[in-house]
């Protein structure tokens, strides 16, 4: 199952909206075949597998880190692959959470008289799937904060300048959190300050994630240089149908989603976002709107980038949050990963309230 989840790793830029699945099939104590899902559309982890094996694989054991499913997608369903194929055992890491297969692949297996086993290294399994998980079992991506700050916690300068704060090398591992993920969600203020592109550029990739701005009163700039290309999906909570007709014109999406307070409804964000089967997004945005995803439980998780300098009490903070009273009601959090990255520190945290339903 190592073997396997290894494998699901090469899909980690490709699958979306499909999870990252990995396959190896067993026979006599030697591995016969090994496959992955690879990107959506494609033969999934368990065909690829069967199809490289070296031996016949009748009565053999298939180690899977998703359950098979058992419908028709994209592809044909896996589960009939695998009783076609004559396969004596199948184990698996973890039963699928969307609700078309969730249990139905396994039964399917079962009732054709073969062995089937799950739970084996489910949670590295999860892991390796959480945006997929997420957006099946809450309807809303995995949303992961990113902010570059200061060792006193400033992300710019108090007259704004923050470029460049920390190193080429954390510069290259947060294009590789782009890369990772299927939308890159900015506010308008960010547009109007930083006039970011918003792709991935110093990674290899085959796809470029969605580019997401919340823009209220949808006045984005019309030279923005996130506009240019596709792929394009703009919140507003302003009733401009002149504005929002000429940009959709131009290729773009944009949707209304206006709270009584005149901003865009970040809730009901997230799950449209998931309507458009996106996964994992990350977020790269100024302290407000950041503040305002904390504030609202939004982010699962943060990453900072923190750089081996100070830059003051006057600079800019990493999030705009209301004022504690109570060190009881502080955010709190479970540190999840530690490293150094160039001269900076990447630091990883999930929020502790966090479940995902399974």
């Amino acid at each position: 199952m190592s073997q396997a989840l290894k494998l699901a790793e090469k899909g980690l830029y490709t699958t979306s909206p499909n999870p990252r699945v990995g396959c190896v099939v067993v026979k006599n104590n030697r591995v016969i075949g090994r496959g992955w899902h690879e990107r959506a559309g494609q033969p999934h982890a368990e065909i690829n597998a069967l199809c490289s094996a070296d031996d016949t694989v009748r009565n053999a054991t298939v180690y899977v880190t998703l359950e098979p499913c058992s419908h028709y997608g994209r592809t044909p369903p896996c589960a009939e692959a695998l009783i076609h194929a004559g396969v004596a055992r199948v184990v698996i890491a973890m039963l699928d959470p969307n609700p078309l297969v969730a249990g139905n692949g396994a039964a399917r297996l079962r009732d054709a008289g073969i062995m089937v086993q799950s739970g084996l290294l489910e949670a590295q399994a999860s892991a390796l799937n959480i945006g997929f998980v997420s957006r099946m079992t809450r309807h809303r991506p995995w949303i992961r904060l990113k902010m570059a700050a200061s060792l006193d916690g400033k992300t710019a300068l108090e007259n704004g300048i923050s470029q460049w704060i920390t190193s080429e090398p954390a510069r290259l591992d947060a294009h590789r959190l782009r890369a990772l993920s299927c939308a890159i969600l900015t506010g308008i203020g960010t547009v109007k300050k930083d006039d970011p592109q918003l792709t991935v550029r110093h990674v290899e990739t085959t796809r470029q994630p969605w580019r997401v701005v919340i823009d209220s009163r949808l006045d984005i700039p019309a030279d923005a240089k996130l506009l240019q290309g596709s792929k394009i999906l703009i919140f507003t909570a302003a009733p401009d149908e002149s504005r929002k007709k000429l940009l959709e014109e131009k290729g773009m999406k944009v949707m209304m989603l206006p709270t009584h307070g005149g901003k865009v409804d970040l809730a009901q964000m997230m799950v449209k976002l998931a309507d458009f089967e996106i996964n994992e997004v990350l977020v790269e945005a100024g302290s407000t709107l950041s503040g305002a995803l904390v504030q609202e439980e939004l982010v699962d998780e943060l990453v900072i980038y923190l750089a081996p300098c100070l830059l003051g009490d006057k600079a800019q903070g990493m999030l705009n949050l209301p004022m504690l009273t109570r060190l009881s009601d502080k955010h709190t959090l479970e540190l999840t990963d530690l490293r150094m990255i160039g001269q900076d520190i990447r630091v990883t945290a999930k929020f502790s309230s966090l479940e995902l339903n399974d």
